[in-house]
């Protein structure tokens, strides 16, 4: 009895020690640097630590979330390496196109280094030059195979003479940042260099920063005073803002964007806000990326997350997550006083009239056209063939509106549908919704069936543009050229209903 007495703390000590040993999280850190930016080679170290088996597999993405075309970021890796912690060759063999697998000691420290070309500049591919650097994660960061979730930090290094560096990241130190897991990683880019901001402003308590490379003369004040109102438009279509902070980085000029959970990367010449109608355009593109925050980056089809990054990630709802996106970056805009009514029938006119007048609607659905994106392009591949769920999409999203407005006596809108998918799918069940309850949610929010409707969406068949624009009072008018070619124009009804009349008010936002 004495003797197990004195002997039990030390075996007490023995699993303490143990357990903690083996309850460690594996450790994810990664340094960025950039010793030669004219050459285009941007150095990757990570140290891993507290991989509890031998063999490690480590991936490089084979997409960028928010753009759906398979990339070969891989093919821009060169000079891998792996050592353990004392700087001793580990065995390694590449046993795909994207992945190099390591041979290790459980538990021991593993350290890669390997070089990625930054050579083509645009914003879905890592770009290094002698003026700065743009780091698009998913084209730059391997990840451990089965530790997607772990924490990772990264060390950016930057160029000699480059005093800025802009992110979505969460700061921890000079040039330090943290990600609760490579999801979060992946989807926050890097802008380094001498960077330039407009003043910053908060929505809701909640800050706002522009920044960018070489971002050109404009008014600096009244593009932040603009961004301020769009915010708050959107923001007051959900209800709330779900992130710290956020972050618009502007590459400099060129084509696209892409959105991120707490920022975005747009492609920016600042000279397009000096004349009215550059300025329209600029801000369409701008609250485009800034909605898909909510839309698509929370409110989800269920392919899109978790996601594999080694393949496409199908889904037959971009047409929600793009195309509706479209469809309220107008809206957005309009409410916030920054689009003319005109403006906002123009664009919407645009969109019937792109889609109408190629032949591919009459052999691809708009669910087609999403799950081929990854084949076809976000603008398919032929006009005689295919058709793009930018074109369509938001033209559905108004004869939606319209529809749910017009059951509901003008109680319910589309808003109310996005409003329930972010707070039941996103907030509540923290998951992506099928195309199912994407249908029951509409109609639940409609009180009605709307199965006319979705026929639009899920076959070939004409929409009835007159009986939806109709039901918010707003003719539409077609003319023929001598080519064929549809030309379409959308005006309002002079004599309406007193519904007619409070749908196409409310639906402005007056």
């Amino acid at each position: 009895m004495s003797f197990l007495k004195l002997l039990l703390p030390a075996i007490i000590l023995a699993c303490t020690v143990h357990l903690s040993s083996r309850a460690q999280p594996a450790q994810f850190h990664y340094t960025v640097s950039m010793p030669q930016p004219q050459s285009h080679q941007l150095h990757i170290q990570l140290i891993a630590t507290g991989i509890t088996q031998s063999i490690t597999d480590f991936t490089m993405p084979s997409w960028m979330p928010g753009y759906y075309q398979l990339l070969n970021y891989a093919g821009k890796v060169s000079g891998f390496a792996a050592t353990d912690n004392n700087h001793q060759p580990l065995s390694w063999e590449k046993t795909g196109h994207s992945t190099w697998r390591v041979i290790h000691s459980a538990g021991s420290a593993i350290h890669l280094e390997y070089d990625v070309n930054a050579s083509t500049n645009f914003v879905a591919q890592p770009w290094l030059d002698s003026t700065h650097a743009y780091i698009a994660p998913t084209g730059v960061f391997l990840y451990p195979a089965g530790y997607l979730q772990s924490a990772v930090s990264l060390t950016v290094q930057p160029a000699a003479q480059w005093p800025n560096i802009a992110t979505g990241l969460a700061k921890t130190n000079t040039n330090t940042f943290h990600a609760n897991n490579f999801d979060i990683l992946y989807d926050s880019p890097i802008l380094i260099g001498q960077l330039e901001s407009t003043p910053s402003f908060t929505v809701k308590g909640i800050p706002h920063y522009f920044t960018g490379w070489r971002i050109g003369n404009f008014d600096k004040q009244q593009l932040s005073n603009d961004l301020q109102k769009m915010i708050t438009s959107a923001a007051n279509i959900i209800g709330e803002i779900p992130y710290p902070h956020y972050t618009f980085l502007a590459i400099g000029p060129g084509r696209g964007g892409i959105e991120h959970l707490n920022s975005t990367t747009i492609s920016f010449s600042g000279e397009h806000l000096n004349t009215p109608e550059g300025r329209e355009q600029m801000l369409s593109f701008m609250a485009h990326e800034y909605f898909h925050h909510y839309n698509v980056k929370r409110i989800r089809p269920v392919a899109l997350g978790p996601f594999d990054y080694t393949r496409e990630n199908i889904t037959n709802m971009l047409w929600v997550s793009e195309g509706l996106t479209v469809y309220y970056e107008y809206i957005v805009l309009r409410r916030a006083g920054l689009m003319t009514t005109e403006s906002l029938l123009q664009n919407l006119q645009h969109n019937i009239a792109a889609y109408e007048n190629t032949s591919g609607r009459l052999y691809q659905s708009l669910t087609q056209a999403s799950a081929e994106t990854w084949h076809d392009g976000p603008f398919g591949r032929s006009p005689d063939s295919t058709i793009s769920y930018y074109q369509k999409g938001p033209a559905m999203g108004m004869l939606l509106d319209f529809a749910i407005r017009n059951a509901t006596n003008n109680n319910k809108s589309l808003d109310d549908v996005m409003r329930t998918l972010y707070y039941r799918f996103y907030k509540e069940k923290q998951r992506g919704f099928t195309d199912k309850e994407f249908q029951q949610v509409c109609e639940a929010t409609a009180g009605i069936k709307l199965d006319e409707f979705f026929e639009y969406i899920y076959t070939v068949k004409t929409p009835d543009y007159t009986k939806y624009l109709g039901y918010g009072g707003i003719a539409i008018d077609l003319q023929t050229t001598s080519s064929n070619k549809k030309i379409y124009s959308l005006s309002f009804i002079r004599e309406v209903t007193p519904l007619q009349e409070a749908i196409r008010k409310s639906w402005q936002g007056l």
